[in-house]
């Protein structure tokens, strides 16, 4: 009996230690599929995302923190295992198989299809405002006189030119980094009110302290000065490089506003770090309100400094460089209310990232730049009347590419937000997301403009001849936008994922190969020549970008593996 009460006893106690186990279990499981709520400033829905992990014992900045996270055991161990050789074709073909049916999945906005479309719409006014605030301004220099109109358009030119070529760059990249450090002080957080290494204590307020945006504020002052000494001194050095020499009346007057527009480079600089910060915080309003004022100011005082004080094309100049000064203070005063600006001191190794990043980034716009302004030149040998035609066509396809450009940056904040939380399930959803959307935008851009372009046309040239060549390439302007949204949106991803080198690299090697087929095809086609050249060119970085995707290399491992896994 006392044998059998003791195995009773023990079987008892181990039912007991069993039912235990499976209520903690139970628990915690429960417990893991709790999630957080996060807002967008530009939308009132919520979407969820990966809890934090504990609270680590030991402060981290968001750096170290990516790269302890990098450099987890488990997570190499089982991208080792599923990634034992390099990319092959096999991979690839494997990879679009189980991407397109995602993409051909009825089309259904929801809370995530929302989100993306709140960030892109304000972003894509953004982005359309400085064109049309350049209208303005041509409306009005254009009643001074041809010369007049013809040198700012060269100054402009220039000014543009340098723009793009090393303010972009750090606009784009300052959205990436402020929103991977959004999301590992989200995850790394273990108490709000505490002032750690992620908060800072100014004029008795605690404000949040990203070393990213300190970093980019003071990259963009010493960039914006640069460029102010080197378009004002070297003004006469560029105007020979564009061809208007010391005999040309245009040179004057293209001197002196070159020389007047530079002072504005500091600010323009300063705003598009600070908008690129309120884009890695997926808020895209602020910026709007803020170039939308400056424009605003911009187009009152043309008018009374061009004509009422009789500064002619230096009042153009002097009111577009005041209102810039104006966007980049009320973005540095909406950005200082939430974060702090200064940082306690400067980190030499996180310049030295970024001046990389912005290499890698600058190299890939230069050949974007010379691929652009070779399909320019092969056209302007045809003649001035298929340059005309080719010049509407390029430019309504430049246009369009605003709204597909703000739903490229949408899914760069998104990405990056989900993909440095860890949260990979939500980085495969915004990549579909974004991907379909664009898709969905591309078709409905050329459906438009194929029904629409023949009438637009008429609004740039009264001339019958241009006109007619010019609605001859309704097939490249509207057949190639479902391309144009895809590429650009692949962008979008490369940057979400800091997956710079690639992105550099590849658009080098696809503007190469454009470049040699533009060479070959314009002289024997002629314009199509040209224009097939164009679309080459989108479809190549389209091709590029899945297949990055498809491959599953480079950062997109850790972004497609749990996928794997699970299908496994």
């Amino acid at each position: 009996m006392t044998s059998s009460f003791s195995c009773h006893h023990i079987f008892s106690i181990y039912s007991l230690q069993r039912r235990r186990r499976g209520l903690c279990c139970s628990t915690t499981l429960a417990s893991s599929k709790t999630h957080k709520l996060r807002r967008n400033p530009n939308f009132s829905a919520r979407h969820r995302v990966v809890p934090r992990a504990s609270p680590p014992k030991n402060r981290r900045t968001p750096l170290e923190s990516a790269t302890e996270e990098s450099k987890r055991p488990i997570t190499r161990e089982r991208l080792r295992k599923s990634d034992t050789s390099s990319p092959t074709a096999q991979n690839f073909v494997e990879s679009i198989s189980r991407l397109l049916p995602r993409l051909r999945n009825r089309f259904k906005l929801d809370e995530l299809g929302f989100e993306i479309l709140s960030i892109a719409w304000p972003a894509a006014f953004a982005l359309a405002a400085d064109p049309i605030a350049s209208l303005v301004d041509t409306a009005f220099v254009g009643h001074l006189g041809s010369v007049e109109l013809a040198a700012v358009g060269v100054s402009v030119s220039v000014f543009n030119l340098v723009s793009k070529l090393f303010n972009v760059p750090l606009l784009n990249i300052t959205t990436s980094f402020v929103a991977e450090e959004q999301a590992l002080l989200r995850k790394n957080s273990d108490d709000s009110n505490r002032i750690g290494q992620d908060q800072m204590l100014v004029d008795g307020q605690t404000k949040k302290y990203l070393p990213s945006i300190s970093t980019s504020l003071a990259l963009a002052a010493g960039i914006g000065i640069a460029e102010a000494v080197a378009l004002s001194v070297g003004s006469g050095f560029l105007m020979n490089v564009m061809g208007i020499h010391v005999d040309s009346p245009m040179r004057a007057p293209a001197e002196h506003f070159l020389t007047l527009r530079a002072f504005g480079a500091p600010p323009i600089v300063i705003a598009l770090a600070a908008q690129g910060t309120f884009r890695g915080f997926m808020d895209t309003k602020t910026p709007l309100y803020a170039v939308g004022a400056g424009n605003l100011l911009n187009a009152i005082l043309d008018p009374i400094l061009i004509f009422l004080f009789g500064l002619g094309i230096g009042g153009a100049a002097i009111a577009t460089v005041i209102s810039e000064y104006l966007i980049a203070f009320i973005l540095l005063w909406k950005l200082n209310g939430r974060v702090s600006l200064v940082a306690p001191e400067l980190d030499g190794r996180r310049v030295a990232l970024y001046l990389n990043t912005v290499g890698l980034l600058v190299a890939r716009t230069l050949a974007v730049l010379v691929t652009m302004t070779l399909a320019t030149y092969m056209a302007a040998r045809e003649g001035p009347v298929p340059m005309a035609s080719h010049q509407i066509c390029i430019q309504v396809w430049l246009a369009v590419s605003l709204l597909t450009d703000a739903l490229a940056l949408a899914g760069q904040a998104l990405l990056a937000s989900g993909y440095s939380g860890g949260n990979y399930d939500q980085a495969r959803q915004v990549i579909y997301r974004v991907l379909q959307i664009g898709l969905v935008t591309g078709i409905s851009l050329a459906a438009t403009l194929f029904l629409g372009f023949g009438a637009f046309s008429s609004l740039f040239t009264t001339d019958s001849e241009v006109l007619e060549i010019a609605r001859s390439g309704i097939l490249f302007v509207a057949g190639s936008q479902p391309v144009n949204a895809i590429a650009f949106v692949l962008d979008g991803l490369y940057y979400g994922v800091s997956d710079f080198t690639y992105a550099a690299y590849s658009m080098v090697f696809v503007g190469l190969i454009s470049l040699v087929f533009l060479l070959v095809a314009a002289p024997i086609f002629g314009l199509a020549g040209v224009w097939a050249g164009l679309f080459l060119f989108m479809a190549l970085r389209v091709a590029a970008g899945l297949w990055r995707l498809g491959t599953r290399s480079g950062p997109w491992k850790m972004v497609w593996y749990e996928m794997e896994e699970k299908s496994d």
